[in-house]
């Protein structure tokens, strides 16, 4: 029979990881409720943060403790029975914040599975913060989904994360890794290595061209534009390449005044998952200029499966684990321009691959997370 599951994430909606993509096609047969971020470090006094607290305020006040499924949040419906914006204090490693978080979110979260109808859950959680709750519900099981390494992970508290997640990894009675790095960490009796999958249909099924995409030879990369991005690197491609121009697609989360007065750099605001082929299907080359560090080391993007599904060669800055992982046609070289240049006439070594990742779907993904939950 398959288990109700209380899954911690980050805020539904807020991007397309791979536990929103597991849990969507997991509630096709069971009721789950999705329970917002909690954070992972302590709330800074800066513009970014004082925005997020104000978003998550409106989302706690405006819709009360739960939003139910037959409710549409003004971004992303969902399909679960309820998505709850959590009553909790952001402060990893205090102990007083664990005793308060503790106690508001087991009633929260008890009132949200007798409402909801959950019986016994298992409590997927993919965020070490979560740790406080666990015992408080009358749970099944304990499943920890580890996407990142947290001691590298930027935007983290480390240290007290890290001890967290250890806790967590220790009481857990199943350990899902994205990568065989990040496995190495935990027990290897109860861990498994759940590659990510990709959304084949959407990514290899032709549609038109975007508007947005400049005419001409293209490199384009889309995801946070974060501290983990070599904006350097790109520029020094951009600059080096001035017949190519450069489509950067979301959010800008770091300082790219290096790019900037660059005429063939273009950068475009993030847009929904399902417009992205409309750009990585009609550009030349996908880039993936990530720095070379332990968080992209330990890290399986899922982008680049997207990107191969899309049919248009890869260029990387690393050879990090996840690329050898996929086993597809990536041209890697230190120097983007040149690899970018390399990467072009690869393009039928990558439609030739491409079938393979059809065995790769989202839903074979979430088959085989279904029968290890409901075997617990």
């Amino acid at each position: 029979m398959p288990r109700d599951l209380i899954v911690f994430g980050e805020d539904w909606g807020r991007h397309p990881s791979s536990t929103q993509h597991i849990v969507r096609r997991l509630a096709n047969d069971r009721r789950i409720i999705w329970v917002n971020s909690l954070g992972l470090r302590r709330p800074r006094l800066d513009r970014r943060d004082l925005a997020r607290v104000m978003d998550k305020a409106r989302a706690l006040f405006a819709k009360g403790q739960a939003s139910p499924a037959t409710n549409r949040s003004p971004a992303t419906p969902h399909p679960f029975a309820a998505v709850v914006n959590p009553r909790a204090i952001s402060w990893p490693g205090s102990a007083l914040a664990a005793t308060v978080n503790r106690q508001l979110l087991s009633r929260q979260l008890s009132a949200a599975v007798q409402r909801s109808g959950l019986v016994r859950p298992v409590i997927w959680t993919s965020l070490p913060t979560a740790l406080p709750v666990l015992g408080a519900l009358g749970e099944h099981a304990v499943v920890y989904y580890a996407g990142d390494d947290f001691s590298a992970l930027a935007g983290v508290d480390h240290q007290p994360v890290a001890r967290m997640e250890a806790e967590l990894a220790r009481r857990a009675d199943l350990v899902l890794s994205a990568s065989e790095i990040i496995a190495r960490r935990f027990d290897p009796a109860k861990t498994q290595v759940l590659p990510h999958g990709v959304d084949y249909a959407r990514f290899a099924t032709p549609v038109a061209r975007a508007d947005a995409l400049p005419a001409g030879k293209v490199a384009g990369f889309y995801g946070s534009i974060n501290d983990w991005i070599d904006i350097d690197v790109i520029a020094s491609a951009a600059r080096r390449l001035p017949d190519w121009s450069f489509v950067l697609i979301g959010r800008v989360e770091t300082d790219i005044s290096a790019l900037q007065g660059l005429a063939n750099v273009r950068i475009l605001p993030p847009m929904a998952h399902g417009e992205l082929a409309s750009f990585s299907q009609h550009w030349d080359v996908s880039i993936l200029p990530f720095r070379r560090n332990r968080q992209i080391a330990a890290s399986n993007p899922l982008k680049l499966r997207e990107y191969l599904a899309a049919g248009r060669p890869v260029a990387a800055t690393w050879r990090f684990a996840a690329i050898d992982a996929v086993g597809g046609p990536v041209c890697v070289h230190p120097d983007l321009a040149k690899a970018i240049q390399d990467a072009k006439p690869m393009a039928d070594a990558v439609l030739q691959f491409r079938p393979e990742l059809a065995q790769e779907t989202w839903e074979a993904r979430a088959q085989t997370v279904a029968r290890l939950i409901d075997a617990l």
